[in-house]
């Protein structure tokens, strides 16, 4: 299995760019990756859930990954979104993903996993790790997955050594406080909020970075608060967080998210990243959050967000 260096920072668990057909659109996919660049992203995690990964034909998948890489050329790290039902499933997905370009294999819990007993989805889980051609990722859903392993199981498979990354997405200071307490017994163990609305408080806790579903367009932001944070100004990462969150309001309809991946394309479009704002989910676009990403990238809302979404964050 091929071992590569991680480190944190702000990774992007980007949406996918479909055509008026529905397939992927190579362009924009371009354009994507050099956009993420731009913003000082680390990595991106194609077709994952953002990425409607699961509903998407196996030969787009193999169009993004092969796209994203051509382009990426190794200026930031390309993982991918393998989950299948059981672990064989899930090797050869990861095995395809290895030869079209992907780095890093994330897997969650299973769409549809019958007799999911917490001994058989350790096993799945471990078989996968220990079978992967490549370091594999484990993307944390919580409760919101309709199977969810006990904490003593979880923490025994954060020992195998090809987990090299976290993606924390449980939204549950139990699954972070054993997360953190595994990283302690493996320092090489990359962290990642997938939280976005609560990215301060990971950090703090000792997070190395974020993954986050609106990396495309709030990186800026994110990157700014890893920075208020790493320098002690917990206050000062408290309101950039609260400004992110009040972005994300308002490009994925309020606090329902009722235009959430109708709203993050549009704003792409809008962009000039995406060609469309097609998407698989059936996501509707509100008069209201049209009017809200529109007044936000054109500055007319008067409340900055135009420089937010546009200009990358000075790091050090």
């Amino acid at each position: 299995m091929k071992k590569i260096q991680l480190t944190g920072g702000v990774w992007s668990a980007t949406p996918t760019p479909l055509n008026a057909a529905g397939r992927v659109d190579i362009p924009s996919v371009e354009r994507l990756v050099e956009h993420h660049i731009r913003m000082g992203v680390t990595g991106v995690m194609l077709a994952g859930t953002c990425g409607e990964g699961p509903w998407l034909l196996d030969a787009d998948r193999e169009t993004l990954v092969r796209a994203a890489a051509s382009v990426g050329k190794g200026r930031l790290r390309i993982a991918m979104q393998v989950t299948e039902n059981s672990a064989v499933r899930t090797l050869h997905m990861a095995e395809q993903a290895a030869n079209w370009g992907a780095e890093i294999a994330v897997v969650a819990q299973p769409y549809f996993f019958l007799n999911a007993t917490a001994d058989r989805q350790l096993t799945y889980y471990r078989d996968f790790a220990r079978g992967s051609v490549l370091p594999v990722g484990f993307y944390d859903r919580g409760k919101n997955s309709p199977y969810m392993m006990p904490d003593t199981h979880l923490d025994e498979l954060l020992n195998e050594p090809n987990i090299a990354l976290v993606k924390d997405s449980s939204a549950m200071p139990s699954h972070r406080d054993l997360f953190l307490a595994v990283r302690k017994r493996r320092p090489e163990l990359i962290l990642l909020d997938g939280d976005e609305f609560d990215c301060a408080n990971y950090l703090a806790a000792g997070y190395d970075g974020l993954l986050l579903g609106g990396g495309i367009f709030n990186a800026s932001l994110a990157h700014r608060i890893i920075s208020a944070v790493r320098a002690g100004d917990g206050a000062g990462a408290a309101k950039l967080q609260a400004r992110m969150n009040d972005l994300m309001l308002r490009v994925y309809g309020g606090p329902k998210i009722e235009c959430w991946m109708s709203g993050l394309k549009e704003l792409l479009v809008q962009m000039q990243i995406f060609s469309t704002r097609n998407n698989l989910l059936g996501y509707p676009l509100t008069d209201s959050c049209l009017q809200q990403i529109t007044e936000a990238l054109s500055g007319a809302d008067g409340l900055g967000y135009r420089s937010d979404l546009l200009e990358p964050a000075h790091t050090a």
